[in-house]
């Protein structure tokens, strides 16, 4: 597990993204299905990071303001870190769990999931909870032909990838 610090450049929102790998942060961003947590943008990437290294005992703290990925040692700050209130970290938390027990019955389609939401519609296949990847081509074509598919509110590994 992964966890960047990425940020809207549209209303330069920071937060935090959790993934499997450098090439699930890749591979989901390409694929259009990163957006930020406050404003809804698609337009994210990657917020620079310092590395969490301990200081030696007799050296002072050093603010370092975070510049913008990709624009070398001279590049312009963007939004400071704000810290995450409790009852936000509270709110994520329960979400968490009841996305897990949503979850427990489902079964993990990852990129079929389309193709698996038109087989249950249309009784091909057994009527029974699914979750997966879809591009919002594929969901607005499901929702023109009257299927029902919602985003889950947190991002879900798939199965092989956990630990």
């Amino acid at each position: 597990m992964i966890i960047f610090d990425l940020i809207c450049l549209d209303a330069n929102h920071r937060f935090e993204g959790w993934f499997g790998s450098s090439q699930d942060y890749a591979d989901q961003h390409d694929r259009g299905l990163l957006d930020c947590p406050v404003c809804g943008s698609k337009n994210i990437a990657k917020a620079a990071m310092a590395p969490n290294l301990g200081r030696k005992g007799n050296q002072a703290p050093v603010s370092r303001e975070p510049t913008e990925a990709g624009n070398g040692p001279h590049a312009e700050p963007v939004a400071s870190k704000v810290p995450v209130p409790a009852e936000y970290k509270e709110l994520i938390g329960k979400l968490a769990k009841a996305q897990a027990k949503m979850l427990v019955n489902s079964e993990w389609v990852g990129d079929r999931f389309a193709a698996r939401a038109r087989d249950i519609h249309y009784g091909d296949a057994d009527d029974k909870p699914i979750h997966g990847t879809a591009s919002q081509e594929e969901v607005a074509d499901l929702a023109e032909e009257g299927i029902a598919a919602l985003p889950l509110p947190l991002p879900v590994l798939p199965p092989e990838s956990k630990n």
